[in-house]
């Protein structure tokens, strides 16, 4: 959840009232012409980090790798319709914010409290038209790559209702704030689609150096009337990166840009292993994954430009969940749920921070943020079980974009490792 504190309902023109300590709201008149309009986009800056990006990735699909012409072409569709997903949505935020401001949607930065921009109403829960456009994207796409006897049409399909159920959950999360207890429940609901469709391979594919140990190289958990075991792995994987994103949070960009980072490492490692295999279904797998990959980065590419220190917009627990669940769905589906953990380095140790708090052993605030000084701008660590805090403990005070700039790249880092991980024990572990 981001750096917000939420504001209490009141009918249409009249303010929020301030809670304790918060600088009082300036009223909202009825009158339309007096909406509060939100900051410009930084479209430009995010349209900069998409050409570098772009590079490298069509000269894998181009030049490095001979993929062939219909899968190309089908990936290049995809392209296409992500980007034009990425220029509505970015018109569609301006428009969202104005109706989320007249409901009383929207909160007050918490890391901006005793400055000017932190009075200022910032709209919540615009993850809201990031999911719309995305689901109205991959539906879309489906007229130019399923036909009706498609194999994977009905898993594509249930991929996409498990990911419409969870932002519809965040969405209801957002107005009705509900405890932590029963957030840690809504993913497995959301998940319980794409377990029932799901009718891949249940195979595990054993170490080598454990195979003479166990005596086999791959391991059916069907023909050993286990099968049940991988669903739930899948289950709790899903729980856990849907969770993991949000709970990874609390400044400006943080959370759209984790889901930038871990996107863009997903559709880099399923052209590597596309371009790397000859097995039909193997390829067709990872391009699964990646025509859910593709619309999740245009999409949020186009939040982020808003979301991007100064926030202009929240997110809300509406995007966090779907990001998290479209992630999940794309390594599951993709069958590199391990690789997927990796790029994930980040959220696990966040995680492992947060237990003690989570499980109620050490006292656990409503908002685990650092400290802010109004009088420097920066950021203090505190002793919460965040890895934000733990990075400000570490390195010392530092502002609240430079924080965000420096997770960002240790998000990077650990999912260039885990490409430099995958290539050292290649031939050796699997």
């Amino acid at each position: 959840m981001g750096a917000r504190k939420r504001a209490s309902k009141e009918p249409a023109g009249v303010a929020a009232k301030p809670e304790s300590g918060d600088p009082k709201p300036v009223p909202t008149p009825d009158d339309a012409s007096s909406e509060p309009k939100i900051a410009p986009s930084k479209a430009p800056l995010m349209l900069k980090c998409t050409a570098i990006f772009s590079i490298p990735y069509f000269y894998l699909i181009y030049y490095h790798y001979r993929i062939e012409s219909e899968l190309r072409r089908s990936i290049i569709i995809n392209a296409i319709i992500s980007l034009l997903g990425y220029f509505v949505t970015l018109a569609m935020i301006p428009v969202a914010s104005k109706y989320v401001l007249r409901r009383n949607l929207f909160g007050y930065d918490i890391n901006k409290r005793g400055t000017p921009q932190g009075t200022i109403k910032v709209p919540e829960s615009l993850g809201i038209v990031v999911g719309t456009v995305f689901l109205v994207v991959a539906i879309l796409f489906q007229y130019f790559n399923f036909t009706a006897d498609s194999n994977w049409l009905v898993e594509y399909n249930a991929a996409l209702a498990s990911i419409c159920f969870m932002m519809m959950l965040g969405f209801v999360d957002d107005v009705l704030d509900v405890p932590w207890r029963v957030k840690l429940v809504l993913p497995s609901i959301a998940a319980l689609p794409l377990l029932m469709a799901y009718a891949g391979h249940t195979t595990i594919v054993i170490p080598k150096p454990l195979v003479q140990y166990v005596g086999l190289e791959i391991l059916d958990l069907v023909l050993m009337c286990t099968g049940w075991i991988y669903k739930l792995y899948m289950w709790l994987l899903a729980i856990f990166c849907t969770n993991s994103i949000n709970i990874h949070a609390g400044i400006n960009g943080l959370e759209v840009g984790q889901t930038v980072v871990i996107a863009a490492a997903i559709l880099i490692h399923n052209i590597m292993q596309i371009g790397a295999s000859t097995d039909p279904e193997y390829k067709q797998a990872h391009a699964f994954s990646l025509y859910l990959a593709q619309p999740l980065l245009g999409t949020s590419l186009a939040l982020l430009s808003y979301n991007w220190y100064p926030s202009s917009v929240f997110v809300g627990d509406t995007f966090t969940y779907f990001a998290g669940m479209t992630m999940a769905v794309a390594g599951i589906l993709g069958h590199f749920s391990e690789t997927l953990l990796i790029f994930f380095t980040p959220q696990v140790l966040n995680f492992l921070l947060s237990v003690p708090q989570l499980a109620g052993i050490i006292p656990c605030p409503r908002h685990r943020l650092p400290k802010f000084d109004p009088q420097t701008g920066l950021l203090t660590g505190t002793n919460d079980g965040t890895l934000v805090n733990f990075f400000l403990r570490q390195l010392g005070r530092m502002s609240e974009q430079s924080l965000c700039v420096v997770l960002l790249l240790f998000q990077a880092f650990c999912c260039c490792f885990c490409f430099l991980l995958r290539w050292l024990l290649t031939g050796w572990y699997k």
